[in-house]
């Protein structure tokens, strides 16, 4: 059995990915690390929804403390158009040093199931974290399982959010915002 750290985005998306990693023989234990959502409110509220799932799967589950949203604004401000790898970035390499600090020594995350994320992009800042920290991240394309991850998260009751979670991406979802002549739903 293979033992892994799961960076986990929200509830709805982590049901179907835990499932699958558990049935490919993976003992998953979630990691809650996501200083892009905002408000603090909505922050609160994916949390919490991540919390019932995890309680509900029996699913051991870190939250790293604190709400770094400083962190999140200085790694992607004037790169409103182009923000999305630098999220990765900053939420993997969080995931791969908690990883090496706590003794896994494989990673993962539960945005590869999303069909609205880079797949490509997220494996390469995924490998890049892993590298420079020691620890390997597991590519795995959810993104088959994302339908079913909706609708199971939604029998649960399950909070859903209408956005990605960033600032950018919750004023682009409501105010039809496009930066750089580019529209962005990550």
């Amino acid at each position: 059995m293979i033992s892994i750290l799961l960076h986990c985005c929200c509830g709805p998306c982590t049901a179907y990915v835990v499932g699958w990693l558990r049935e490919h023989d993976h003992e998953v234990t979630a990691f809650w690390y996501n200083p892009n959502i905002h408000p603090f409110t909505e922050h609160q509220k994916r949390l919490e929804s991540m919390q019932a799932l995890a309680r509900g799967m029996s699913l051991p589950l870190i939250i790293d403390e604190g709400y770094e949203m400083v962190d999140y604004f200085r790694a992607v401000v004037g790169r409103e158009g182009d923000r999305c790898p630098e999220c990765y970035c900053l939420r993997l390499d969080r995931t791969a040093r908690a990883a090496v600090e706590k003794g896994f020594h494989t990673f993962s995350t539960t945005l590869l199931i999303s069909p609205y994320q880079d797949q490509g992009l997220i494996r390469e800042m995924g490998e890049r974290a892993g590298r420079e920290n020691g620890v390997e991240f597991y590519h795995q394309d959810f993104s088959d399982g994302f339908r079913w991850s909706q609708q199971v998260s939604r029998e649960l009751g399950l909070y859903h959010q209408r956005y990605c979670g960033c600032l950018y991406s919750e004023w682009e979802r409501y105010g039809k915002t496009v930066h750089h002549g580019e529209r962005r739903d990550c």
